[in-house]
């Protein structure tokens, strides 16, 4: 019996990779793809008219406020959209039984490790962005919903505007750029997410509990290094120098350190490396950034 997925947040880069592989699952998913436009989900009245009139069976909260730097003075909306809508979702999906899947962070965590992050590590979050995050984490704790809270780090994608994007812009417009190098983690690519997404549901969808991943690609890399492949791959000449973060302030701390222990995901998932995703969507990206598409 084809069962149906409520996306929200579906205009942005985790919602639109949703929508590419949707056609996938013809005949086994109906999706339904909301955006602000469309949802509020800080309107829990909207919600369960939504999700009791379309009979949702699942749940995907690809929205959130990810201005990381903004929300540092934007606390109230920071929270209305990270932990308040969360919560209006959480309580939704208990009420009727549907599975819920909800997008948190790297920012969860206080960045000071030096070994991965597993799942059940304390949390410590230094900004307001991953202080809502891990708020919206706990309100679905509460509500008692079953489900699972994915958490991942430095997305990017052929839509919206990301790292990779930003990289090739400067190349095209600076006669060098600066990188910090002093930041570790690992890139995801949105469609990898999107695609282990389908592969939760369909290992933990009848599940009864609530269950949490770590995704990322696989790697352990800088910014900078990032930034060199994706300099290196695109045949820009422009250089890519190593900065620490204290020659670049900003209003939020970043984690110095935010590799995610993937070994769970690994068990229901083939995650590729981090190098071999951005060789696979980089002409897209490329072609996306100049034709100037979102």
């Amino acid at each position: 019996m084809q069962k149906t997925i409520l996306v929200t947040g579906a205009n942005g880069q985790l919602g639109k990779s949703l929508q590419q592989i949707a056609p996938d699952y013809d005949g086994q998913y109906r999706f339904l793809f909301t955006d602000v436009d469309t949802l509020d989900i800080t309107d829990i009245a909207a919600l369960r008219r939504i999700v009791t009139t379309e009979k949702v069976d699942i749940l995907i909260n690809a929205a959130a406020y990810t201005a990381v730097d903004k929300a540092e003075s934007d606390i109230e909306r920071a929270y209305l959209l990270n932990e308040t809508a969360v919560a209006n979702l959480a309580t939704v999906a208990k009420e009727n039984n549907a599975f819920f899947i909800h997008l948190s962070t790297d920012y969860v965590f206080d960045g000071k490790s030096s070994v991965p992050y597993r799942i059940g590590d304390p949390t410590g979050p230094t900004s307001v962005y991953g202080k809502s995050k891990l708020a919206g984490e706990t309100a679905i704790v509460q509500s008692g919903c079953r489900g699972a809270v994915v958490r991942t780090a430095w997305l990017y994608s052929p839509y919206g505007n990301n790292f990779v994007k930003t990289m090739l812009r400067l190349a095209d417009t600076k006669d060098s750029i600066s990188v910090v190098s002093d930041q570790t983690g690992c890139p995801t690519l949105a469609l990898d997410l999107a695609r282990f997404l389908m592969a939760v549901i369909a290992h933990d969808g009848t599940a009864n509990q609530l269950k949490y991943y770590h995704f990322t690609n696989k790697g352990r890399i800088t910014w900078f290094d990032f930034a060199s492949e994706i300099i290196r791959q695109a045949g820009k000449s422009c250089p890519v120098r190593p900065i620490p973060t204290s020659s670049y302030p900003t209003p939020a701390t970043r984690p110095a350190f935010s590799v995610l222990d993937l070994n769970e995901s690994e068990a229901i998932f083939a995650i590729p490396d981090w190098k071999e995703s951005l060789t696979k969507v980089l002409p897209e990206i490329i072609y996306n950034y100049e034709h100037n598409i979102l």
